[in-house]
């Protein structure tokens, strides 16, 4: 990616995501549940980067989205590409929070802001479990990175 915004400084990870025109709907903008994509694109590389990918069909202990809300700033229209940053907002014993941020590179705007919970889940007994070490270490280090590593 050529160009990180101001706005994203602090997210370990952002990818950039060009609008599709199927994003659209009816209404003449993107529909809201393109921005909760982008930002599954950007957990999902966020997980990956700290091992907390499965493979699949998962098994073991790995990721589960527990929440996800959106506070919607701003309508996008085609053209457009979306810079959304993930970063970990919150770290609990068998949780953490994941701060998502969406910013049109046309608007130079956040345009949303996410928050999503993650659970460590023990797929077999389908049961919580506690973070595994080398997530929280892996999450520690991540954060600790320069800004501007994207995709």
């Amino acid at each position: 990616m050529n160009h990180c915004p101001e706005s994203l400084i602090d997210f370990p990870v952002v990818v950039a995501i060009p609008l599709l025109w199927a994003d659209h709907d009816e209404f003449g903008h993107v529909n809201n549940l393109a921005y909760l994509r982008w930002c599954e694109t950007a957990r999902v590389e966020y997980l990956a980067r700290i091992g907390f990918w499965p493979p699949l069909p998962p098994a073991g202990v790995g990721p589960i989205l527990a929440s996800i809300s959106c506070d919607y700033k701003r309508q996008l229209t085609y053209p457009d590409t979306t810079y959304t940053g993930a970063r970990v907002s919150r770290i609990g014993n068998r949780s953490f929070q994941l701060q998502h941020r969406v910013v049109s590179k046309t608007l130079d705007m956040i345009v949303a802001e996410v928050l999503s919970t993650i659970v460590a889940l023990d797929y077999a007994s389908n049961k919580a479990v506690p973070i595994p070490e080398h997530c929280r270490k892996a999450i520690e280090e991540l954060e600790s990175k320069p800004a501007g590593r994207s995709l």
